[in-house]
């Protein structure tokens, strides 16, 4: 799945990300760390991977989208 980045908080690796339809979704540090990523700017583009849907969507992943 896709989005874009939002916010990122450095010191504590979370952060949100903007889904195509606008929905925000909250992301953790072990989200942030399965990735690989050393940072994330405001409006990247961003390839996540979670768990459920909804409202209830967790994202387990965040990486860099890349063509």
């Amino acid at each position: 799945m896709q989005a874009t980045s939002y916010t990122y908080d450095p010191e504590t690796r979370g952060g949100s990300v903007l889904l195509d339809d606008g929905t925000p979704v909250e992301f953790d540090a072990a989200a942030f760390d399965a990735g690989g990523l050393l940072l994330l700017r405001p409006g990247q583009r961003v390839r996540i991977e979670g768990e459920g849907q909804g409202a209830a969507l967790r994202i387990t992943l965040v990486t860099l989208q890349t063509f």
